[in-house]
């Protein structure tokens, strides 16, 4: 069953894991690696256990590539951990990828060899700025790559306004952003801003546009704020709220388990 497959009847809730540095990135340290691996299994298990539908595993390097291409000893790294969080969970939890900033085709790579489920585009379509230079969409490679490995049962999320793209070159209608992700080859579209009035109204414009177009919720939801921001939404990506506000640290399966029970009274 792919990610969307329940498309307006489940809403579907994804937890992210963050890693420490991993081997071929300028800040790796020894000891690193298997810190990483021991967290992945440890948050995924929490996420499992707590009735989370999948989660996504997401590189913390600090310093990042600008371009799709990657270093092979990441590549390789990552594969092994997604191998383990597949392994540590059951058949239907659902396993994302994404080394960041932009690195979509190694990201496609892996979900396909692993059996994970999708990954996380920062910028499938236009250009965005980045600490690390402009990160430019190439969705050309991405889908003749995709295709060429046979990737197509791997769901991609691609953000369109939030959490690290933000549209360069001219205001463009969200409604518009979301048509060119889905036409590029996306499964579906993140969107977020901190203020609720204008994240709802960003998912009411996408969904009043087309209904069919799966929308994610990037961040910025927690126990309190989650039934409005999820009232329209199809999934959401959950960080800092499943880590006890400690961006990067452990999941805490009770908060997880808490904030499925809310989630889970807004489905049809």
């Amino acid at each position: 069953m792919s990610l969307f497959d329940n498309l307006g009847k489940k809403k579907i809730v994804l937890g992210l894991i963050h890693l420490k540095p991993l081997p071929g990135t300028p800040l790796y340290k020894e000891g690193d690696m298997q810190m990483a691996m021991e967290k992945a299994i440890k948050d995924s298990i929490a996420l499992y256990q707590g009735g989370a539908d999948g989660c996504l595993v997401q590189t913390v390097d600090r310093i990042y590539p600008s371009g799709d291409d990657t270093d092979y000893a990441r590549v390789s790294a990552m594969s092994v951990i997604i191998h383990e969080v597949k392994k540590a969970t059951g058949p239907k939890f659902k396993i994302g990828v994404q080394l960041m900033w932009n690195c979509i085709t190694p990201s496609l790579a892996i979900a396909k060899v692993c059996g994970a489920s999708f990954t996380r585009c920062t910028a499938l379509i236009g250009t965005t700025t980045s600490a690390f230079g402009l990160i430019n969409a190439n969705p050309l490679k991405v889908q003749m790559y995709r295709r060429n490995i046979g990737a197509q049962d791997v769901a991609m999320i691609a953000e369109i306004e939030g959490y690290h793209f933000h549209w360069l070159g001219g205001e463009l209608p969200i409604q518009q952003k979301a048509q060119m992700a889905m036409m590029a080859g996306a499964d579906g579209v993140e969107v977020l801003h901190a203020d609720e009035k204008i994240n709802n109204q960003m998912v009411h414009d996408i969904k009043s546009f087309n209904p069919d177009i799966p929308v994610v919720l990037g961040g910025k939801t927690n126990l309190e704020n989650v039934a409005r921001r999820m009232k329209e939404a199809d999934a959401v990506l959950v960080g800092s709220c499943f880590e006890n506000n400690k961006w990067g640290s452990n999941v805490d399966e009770k908060i997880v388990s808490e904030y499925v029970k809310i989630v889970r009274t807004l489905e049809k």
